[in-house]
């Protein structure tokens, strides 16, 4: 009882409470806009900055990276170019005299190659076809020759022996070992490319990290992403060895695109993403900026929210003195007007209350005296409409139709065929019985079933069977009622003008239920109609432009039958296109028991 108590209140304040809440989204709205574009102006702003300072960033790192690579070089070159490493990776074992001699020059020759490189904490490594290896310091990458000999990189390195390549040590790290990058180069005459041994220059990804390790903080990683989407070194130790193909995916977008960072969410947080790729080692440097952490560093949302909700209540608090004053003296007159119940029009109010309340009142109750006044003539008149547009409709039948088909009946009679031309009176009395009876009456899908099959026969009597129906209907939509003469025009219609240039063709003709409807189909694949496209299925052609049907009920007059009987949520729609056909579609109301459908005053 409370609650009806509350309800009717809240009913007969509902002016009030209508301009209290529409003030209340306005102003709550204004304010979340106002923050929220804040918000992202300051978002993007950091965001162009950061990107800025942080490519310069990335350029400085690349620099960095280079001057290593071309130490490297300069020691593979040396290494390559040098006579006593090549005898030492071809040559024989020899008596111990020469074999002292190549391994002393060896190790001079391995003191210049590692000068080159001797700014950076490395190992030096050369391994030959005599199955000889000589290496700076063994304990640095301890690999066995064996199984260097066999492993991916190696394989790599031959298989592209003209280029240095750098790549991560995944078989050392799989061992619980360190993690390295190896630069890797296969060691050929020129004259003959003749492969004689191989040179690996191994760096500690710990060393490697300190190219970039300076320019990290929270929340602003750098990765290093090798060409498959491997991450090889990163000041984050978990991500190292990992793959990630969304961030490769990313990195070669923004290089492709030429873009100065990206938005994306990887590694499970949405980040900017900043790429430079290196070409020298194949390698992409990415810088990795956790947008939320960022963000939070540069606006205090607790701050906004607080100063927001302090504006909203103010304005709140305003609006409802004034919206409560205002409305106050339109409240009694919704009282008097809130017992007129739905539809009912005989309700008046009493005229009480101040001179602009009484004034609306009496103007109240006029309107319902001429509301009431109108609203009887209107139901006669549409009575009466009504029943002049089903008497013309019902006197509307072609008399080309009847004679045809008499004159083919007359045909088969005086051919002696007199079974077929019995057959086709028997059909034409039907169907006429249906269209000269009450057209008002509905009747039974099975019934209207019966119709279509008999003018169906009747035109393959009198053209023959180049078109072709089939019927789909559904066994639980036998007894359902549609009003007559609804279906068969749009039969007639594609017998008649849907294969004008193919001669020849099928109708289907479908009913079936759809939720609270049942929907009749009429389908052929003709030649269809110009001007009416798939994307005008719930438009109707101009019936001034359009062919008239059989009974002389145009499309557009059957859907406003429909219409006038149901109300627009049914109709008839119509889709085509050219060369491949036409569909109707008409959708009624679930009708079961027989009724007069249009005694309805």
């Amino acid at each position: 009882m409370n609650i009806k108590n509350h309800m009717r209140r809240f009913e007969q304040k509902g002016l009030f409470f209508k301009l209290f809440i529409v003030m209340v989204v306005s102003i709550i709205t204004v304010c979340l806009f106002t923050s929220l574009v804040t918000i992202r102006m300051s978002e993007r702003l950091f965001t162009e900055t950061f990107s800025i300072t942080n490519s310069k960033v990335l350029n400085q790192i690349k620099s960095s990276m280079e001057s290593f690579n071309d130490s490297i070089v300069n020691g593979v070159s040396h290494a390559s170019q040098n006579g006593t490493v090549k005898s030492y990776l071809t040559g024989g074992e020899g008596d111990s005299l020469s074999a002292s001699v190549t391994y002393f020059g060896m190790g001079q020759q391995m003191k210049q190659i590692k000068s080159n490189v001797d700014a950076y904490d490395v190992g030096v490594t050369l391994v030959g076809v005599n199955g000889r290896s000589y290496t700076s310091d063994w304990s640095y990458w301890p690999v066995p020759t064996e199984q260097l000999a066999k492993s991916r990189i190696t394989e790599r390195t031959v298989a592209e022996p003209k280029r240095l390549m750098y790549q991560y040590d995944e078989e050392t790290a799989k061992n619980g070992k360190e993690d390295y990058i190896i630069a890797s180069k296969a060691l050929m005459e020129r004259t003959s490319d003749y492969l004689y041994g191989t040179i690996y220059v191994a760096i500690r990804e710990q060393e490697f990290k300190r190219f970039y390790s300076n320019f990290t903080s929270t929340g602003n990683d750098v990765l290093i992403l090798d060409a498959y989407g491997r991450i090889v070194s990163s000041n984050r130790e978990d991500l190292i060895g990992t793959f990630s193909p969304e961030l490769l995916k990313d990195v070669t977008d923004i290089q492709d695109q030429q873009l100065s960072y990206k938005n994306d969410d990887v590694m499970g947080k949405n980040h900017i993403i900043l790429a430079n790729y290196i070409p020298s080692y194949n390698f992409y440097l990415v810088n990795l900026i956790d947008r939320e952490y960022a963000v939070g560093q540069i606006i205090n949302v607790r701050d906004i929210a607080l100063i927001c909700i302090g504006i909203v209540l103010a304005a709140l608090l305003t609006v409802f003195l004034i919206s409560r004053r205002l409305t106050q003296s339109l409240t009694r007159l919704v009282r008097q007007m809130s017992t007129i119940t739905e539809k009912d029009f005989g309700n008046y109010v009493h005229v009480t209350g101040s001179y602009e309340v009484q004034e609306l009142s009496r103007a109240f109750n006029y309107m319902l005296d001429e509301l009431n006044e109108y609203i009887a003539r209107l139901l006669e008149t549409q009575k009466e409409q009504r029943n002049a547009e089903l008497a013309a409709l019902q006197r509307q039948i072609n008399p080309h139709f009847l004679y045809n088909t008499l004159a083919s009946i007359k045909m088969l009679v005086q051919k002696g065929n007199k079974e077929t031309a019995a057959e086709t009176i028997n059909a034409l009395i039907s169907l006429l019985q249906n269209t000269i009876s009450n057209v008002s009456e509905t009747i039974t899908i099975e019934q209207e079933l019966n119709n279509m099959k008999n003018y169906v026969f009747i035109n393959h009597v009198r053209y023959g069977n180049k078109v072709q129906v089939n019927y789909f209907v559904a066994p639980d939509c036998m007894d359902y009622q549609v009003p007559k003469l609804i279906i068969q025009p749009f039969i007639e219609n594609a017998f008649f003008h849907a294969f004008n240039e193919k001669g020849a063709g099928v109708i289907y003709i479908m009913v079936s239920r759809l939720d609270d409807m049942l929907v009749c189909e009429v389908v052929d694949n003709g030649d269809g109609i110009d001007g009416l496209s798939d994307d005008e299925d719930s438009q109707l052609p101009n019936p001034k432009s359009k062919r008239q049907l059989f009974t002389g009920i145009g499309i557009q007059n059957v859907n406003n039958r429909i219409t006038l009987l149901y109300g627009d949520q049914y109709g008839v729609s119509i889709s085509s296109k050219k060369g491949e056909g036409t569909k109707v579609k008409i959708t009624l109301p679930l009708i079961v028991e027989q009724q007069e459908l249009f005694d309805r005053s």
